[in-house]
């Protein structure tokens, strides 16, 4: 099967929102073993919009749409889309009572344009809203199915995970099953170097990914159930591990942070962590994980040198002999925010994001255990962005967490 992802807002056109719908639902259809071969953005325009409804209907199996199916006069795309393919819009009563109990839920006036969310295409299915109001919906027509998906990231991907998903999955007589190996510390082309030959079968197939200093390969196989799924993907899995080596965290893994998180969960240890440049970005990425305060005791921003002073009690004399941005730095405000804290492992990070400065792109990260103090030195680049100094910067952090929780060469 061959998608095309249509995503509806002026606001996309004008760069005021970021389209990252469209890449949920790529990896999503992905997930699924169907071809994503295109994807169009359209502002909220009814000729541009039919003219983009007509070309993907002349050259998809599958349109999957995102926005546009709100209560407003600019929320176009049930309508269009009904229009093109020769179905009258009716108002359905289940999801009406939806969309009227969602306000009457949080004490909000209920306006008659709202009923718009409630309209559908004759003979399409509704796709329930957990997250918000406008319902989705999605029908056949011949041999072309549309199914069309909210614009609010957080609904597009609850409705697309826990509707959309389970019916397309019922359309295929074979199961489709995938799992992501995921790692850190190589780069993609090295990546693909290694795996290439892999990368060239049709049944399992080995996809390569890349996203903020991580590498991932989706494998995903084609069977007539589960088990000869995992039968087919087992000796291609244990073949990049085998290539991969301990570059890999985990196999299926939510994230690098997730994988810390277990890890110390398994050895009933804790971690505190002392950011400057990276400004508790450390902090808010194992935070964002629930349950992380069972082993994520806390973190300090010592962002200026008065304040690695006043609250790691670093003297004043030890960062004007090494610099504030040293080895040495970075090993005392992971050693003192361990003890700090009452911690078993502390991270320090001291490093130069930029934009300005000779030494952008420079960061210490440590790694202080009781006896022992680890530390890499990254040269990230004098040009690369400031948020991505930050976010390779927190990736090594968690890295080395990893690694020293492994038994690996941190």
């Amino acid at each position: 099967m061959n998608a095309e992802i249509l995503s509806v807002g002026t606001e996309l056109l004008l760069g005021s929102t970021t389209n990252t719908d469209a890449r949920d639902v790529a990896r999503a259809l992905a997930e699924l073993g169907i071809n994503v071969y295109w994807q169009s953005t359209v502002g909220d325009n009814p000729a541009r919009l039919t003219e983009c409804v007509y070309r993907a209907r002349n050259r998809a199996d599958l349109i999957v749409t995102t926005g546009g199916l709100g209560p407003t006069c600019d929320d176009l795309t049930k309508e269009i889309l009904a229009r093109t393919f020769g179905r009258e819009l009716y108002l359905d009563k289940k999801a009406e009572e939806s969309v009227r109990a969602y306000f009457t839920e949080r004490g909000l006036p209920f306006t008659d344009n709202n009923l718009r969310q409630a309209m559908l295409p004759e003979g399409a299915t509704a796709l329930p809203n957990d997250c918000g109001t406008a319902p989705g919906c999605v029908f056949r027509a011949g041999n072309v199915i549309v199914a069309m998906l909210p614009g609010p990231p957080r609904e597009c991907n609850t409705m697309l995970r826990k509707y959309l998903m389970p019916w397309l999955r019922e359309l295929s007589p074979e199961t489709i099953r995938s799992h992501m190996v995921r790692m850190f510390g190589i780069g993609e082309s090295a990546m693909e170097t290694r795996l290439r030959d892999l990368m060239d079968g049709s049944n399992p197939t080995v996809a390569p990914y890349c996203h903020e200093g991580e590498c991932m390969v989706r494998v995903t196989a084609k069977a007539a159930d589960e088990a000869a799924c995992e039968e087919l993907m087992a000796p291609v899995v244990a073949e990049i591990r085998d290539r991969m080596g301990d570059l890999i965290y985990g196999i299926d893994s939510p994230s690098l942070g997730h994988r810390v998180l277990e890890l110390l969960e398994e050895k009933n240890l804790s971690l505190a962590a002392a950011e400057s440049c990276t400004g508790g970005m450390l902090a808010m990425t194992l935070t964002e994980i629930p349950g992380a305060s069972l082993h994520f005791r806390g973190g300090t921003v010592v962002y200026t040198e008065d304040a690695k002073t006043r609250l790691l009690k670093i003297d004043p004399a030890f960062i004007a002999a090494f610099g504030v941005v040293s080895a040495q730095v970075a090993a005392r405000m992971a050693k003192r925010v361990r003890k700090k804290l009452d911690a078993d492992l502390g991270i320090g990070i001291t490093g130069w994001a930029g934009p300005d400065g000779d030494d952008v792109g420079l960061v210490y990260v440590a790694l202080s255990v009781k006896g022992q103090c680890f530390v890499r030195r990254l040269q990230l680049g004098k040009t690369t962005p400031r948020g991505k100094i930050r976010t390779r910067a927190v990736g090594n952090a968690l890295d080395m967490v990893r690694r020293y929780l492994c038994g690996l060469d941190v």
